[in-house]
């Protein structure tokens, strides 16, 4: 098992390309299933995660070939059963059950259960499902979805928490072959989505709305092969910006959607940073005083909850108190009790970080407990006096592709090390 040791104190200048995204590529891949003709998906991110599914996909009869970013698949034949020993690894592989439902009217993969940052139910995945005319039957750790044929029907999404990404794509893949009409109400309006509805419109699917509240889906009968470029990864991208903001003299992020960001760079400019938009280009630069936030997580176009551990790091060390409070995943804090290691001063009251900035962190040995959390921990060293050593990294080959490399070629001074 890796572990990443962060050299503090280094200045980041210079440029970066960002990949792209793990969200949009993982049900992009999937929707392949609806489809007995070949497809290509470029700009698909070298992560943990995509490798999964590429396994999953290849384990449900789909011939896949894959080289630089590229992926090509053919599902000409699929089995309907994900093997438990693959799902378990990856909870996103609940995204196969939409398409296989759409394409063969039955679905059977293993329930993905919690994760360190709490409990995440697909249950409005499966509500959708049985809105189409699908039974739902749970054993033996499993969910199967059957259906004699599918019909479109009116769905609401909509949760105590918030959208679900996850759950719009699934429930909009399985309704695309569907007899009729479907509208999703509730619908996650996040950037991914819209790339998913893209990818399938290409493929012959009618889809409208991607992007809002309300998605509307006119059922056809097949779908044919499509190539799609993946869209940039706004998470990664924010977490770049966040690096330029704690260690950073000037860094620019280059493939990035600015307009994807802007809920990460109007807080970063209120903290007193300079940004600097140019086309597909974002350049962060330090203003002349670090100033303290209050942020509060929300569904997209909110302050994205994938960003609140990065965005802690960066105001452990600005002064005066900040407020963070997470609305998404109220558990969402692990990384709180590994910053104070490092000297952070933080207070937890039930879902709100109360941070008071310290003038410097100091290095020590922490323990990353998931994929967010992992890269803050990255962050934090990069600030940090001595040798940050950041435990099980595995998290973070997760969702960044080549993060300690990326960084090093900014001036960072970071060692991948076998632990």
């Amino acid at each position: 098992m890796d572990k990443i040791l962060v050299h503090g104190g280094r200045r980041l200048r210079g440029s970066v390309r960002i990949s792209g995204s793990k969200n949009s590529a993982l049900p992009i891949l999937a929707a392949t299933l609806l489809t007995k003709e070949p497809c290509t998906i470029t700009r698909v991110p070298d992560l943990s995660d995509i490798h999964y599914m590429l396994t999953i996909l290849g384990e449900l009869g789909c011939e896949v070939e894959r080289a630089s970013g590229m992926v090509q698949i053919r599902a000409e034949h699929v089995s309907t059963a994900a093997p438990y020993d693959i799902v378990r690894k990856m909870r996103a592989s609940v995204c196969v059950l939409g398409p296989l439902l759409g394409r063969e009217l039955e679905a059977t993969v293993s329930l993905p259960g919690g994760c360190v940052i709490g409990d995440r139910p697909i249950d409005l995945h499966l509500r959708g499902f049985e809105a189409l005319g699908a039974t739902v039957r749970v054993a033996g750790g499993n969910v199967k979805v059957l259906a004699p044929k599918l019909r479109g029907a009116r769905i609401s999404l909509r949760s105590n928490f918030g959208s679900t990404v996850l759950g719009t794509g699934n429930v909009m893949m399985a309704a695309v072959l569907a007899e009729g009409e479907t509208v999703i109400d509730g619908a996650a309006e996040e950037p991914e989505v819209v790339d998913l509805a893209n990818f399938l419109n290409a493929m012959g699917a009618k889809i409208e709305g991607a992007g809002s509240r309300t998605i509307t889906i006119q059922g056809v009968k097949e779908l044919h092969g499509a190539n799609h470029e993946v869209i940039p990864d706004r998470i990664e991208a924010g977490t770049f910006l966040v690096a330029g903001a704690i260690s950073g003299d000037e860094v620019a992020l280059q493939r990035i959607q600015p307009e994807h960001l802007r809920t990460v760079t109007e807080p970063l400019a209120e903290a007193g940073f300079e940004i600097l938009s140019n086309g597909s280009q974002l350049t962060i630069r330090p203003g002349a005083q670090r100033r303290p936030l209050k942020i509060s997580t929300m569904p997209y176009p909110g302050f994205p909850t994938d960003m609140q551990a990065q965005m802690c790091a960066l105001l452990a060390s600005t002064g005066g108190i900040s407020v963070v409070t997470e609305n998404v995943f109220p558990n969402r804090f692990m990384h709180v009790a590994e910053l104070k290691r490092m000297g952070a001063d933080i207070a937890l009251q039930g879902p709100t970080a109360v941070i008071t900035g310290v003038p410097k962190l100091s290095a020590a040995p922490v323990m990353a407990s998931d994929l967010r959390a992992s890269a803050a921990l990255v962050l934090a060293g990069l600030q940090a006096e001595g040798v940050t050593e950041v435990n099980r990294v595995y998290h973070i080959d997760r969702g960044y592709e080549s993060i300690d490399e990326k960084l090093n070629a900014l001036g960072a001074q970071i060692e991948r090390v076998k632990a």
